[in-house]
């Protein structure tokens, strides 16, 4: 079953058997992905959103830095933050240090303090605390995001997507200090998590409608969060990747591009990137 208002955020969620949490990086979530089978005549058709809550998160701050690195094909958003935070050129990042700046990245969209980065990347609390001087002095626009959603966290008492669909922070002005800060955190991500489920959902009823209108027998069977699992019949399935990438993409206009990586397979663990 999938509850469409239990998460706060407003992301589906799903129970009994809870299919969008099925690990994929242990033996048993692989395993169990693979017994995920088409039928015959079928392919799997799976579309997920690249790096969907960083780009939401550039036209949200407007910052010129992450805009431009969006608009760019060949750019790696990670490595460019690591390039930054290791005051190197880019072409002289290692794989670590591109690692570090995907965890940077992804933990700054959270509200990260430098307590909880220091122990996501097991380096000392000073270090972690120039990564996110260095991310603000790379990034200025998402810092001021930060800062103007909790200040309207605090003078509304919500936050909310960019569709308009509203996030009670009750908390923001908690005397107790981990309340609040954990409501300031809910204030930084709720409109960005809370976009991207808005984003997809508003593609699921694009897709499902068009799929209706031409009479095509391929479904919609998983939704995990910012993947699409589909089962598509073999003849349909150019004309159905056009369908979902192009709905998907197209979902709300951002002032970046949204992108869509498409692959396929017969079972949900064994698939190829289109």
């Amino acid at each position: 079953s999938f509850h469409q208002a239990i998460a706060a955020t407003g992301r589906l969620s799903s129970v009994d058997p809870n299919l969008q949490n099925i690990p994929i990086r242990e033996d048993s979530g692989r395993a169990i992905r693979r017994g995920f089978i088409a039928g015959a005549g079928n392919e799997l058709l799976s579309l997920d959103y690249s790096q969907i809550e960083l780009r939401i998160m550039a036209h949200y701050s407007a910052d010129p830095a992450l805009i431009q690195a969006f608009h760019q094909d060949d750019l790696d958003i990670h490595c460019m933050t690591a390039a930054s935070l290791f005051g190197i050129a880019e072409d002289k990042v290692s794989a670590d240090q591109r690692s570090v700046g995907k965890s940077v990245n992804f933990s700054i969209i959270y509200g990260v303090t430098e307590f909880g980065l220091a122990r996501n990347l097991s380096v000392s609390r000073e270090e972690a605390r120039s990564y996110i001087d260095r991310f603000f002095a790379r990034y200025p626009g998402v810092k001021k995001y930060m800062e103007d959603s909790i200040a309207f966290a605090r003078e509304n008492g919500f936050v909310q997507t960019l569709s308009g669909r509203k996030r009670q922070i009750p908390e923001i002005d908690s005397s107790n200090r981990f309340r609040r800060e954990g409501a300031e955190r809910m204030a930084i991500n709720s409109p960005i998590q809370g976009t991207s489920a808005d984003l997809i959902k508003l593609a699921m009823i694009e897709i499902h409608a068009q799929m209706q209108q031409s009479g095509m027998q391929s479904k919609m069977i998983l939704q995990v969060h910012d993947e699409l699992v589909l089962e598509v019949e073999d003849e349909q399935l150019d004309e159905v990747t056009r369908l979902v990438v192009d709905t998907m993409e197209a979902a709300y206009p951002l002032d970046v591009p949204l992108v869509a990586n498409a692959s396929i397979g017969r079972n949900w663990l064994d698939m190829t990137d289109l």
